[in-house]
């Protein structure tokens, strides 16, 4: 196996199983919904048009990126820690923003663990 296959299979893998092992994290009537909530928020790389070229194996997508920004991984971070129930928000935001900040957490490690390889 190359790695380059191995580094889509890892990248991929967490960008679609994780958001089904978080999703059991969740209250039962609500896991459904979370898991596909969480799935949902990698419409977030479609910032990636806005790049020329829109995708580049050397280049990190953190940082990049508007979406993917420093700034907006943290409040994507803030966004899945908020204690929803004492400021009665809608329990949905907290599966976004872990969608979220799992996505810019599986692209930094897709360029900084593998690109001794690159």
């Amino acid at each position: 196996m190359s790695i380059a296959l191995l580094r889509a299979i890892v990248h991929y893998g967490l960008h679609f199983l994780a958001p089904l092992l978080f999703a059991q994290f969740f209250k039962r009537e609500h896991r459904i919904k979370a898991f596909w909530i969480m799935l949902a928020t990698m419409f977030v790389d479609l910032d990636h048009l806005l790049a020329t070229p829109m995708f580049n194996p050397y280049r990190c997508s953190v940082g990049f990126h508007p979406l993917h920004s420093y700034f907006m991984a943290g409040i994507y971070a803030l966004l899945s820690i908020l204690p929803y129930e004492k400021l009665k928000l809608p329990w949905w935001i907290r599966p976004i923003g872990i969608g979220l900040f799992f996505h810019m957490l599986t692209d930094f490690q897709d360029f900084y663990l593998w690109r001794m390889w690159l």
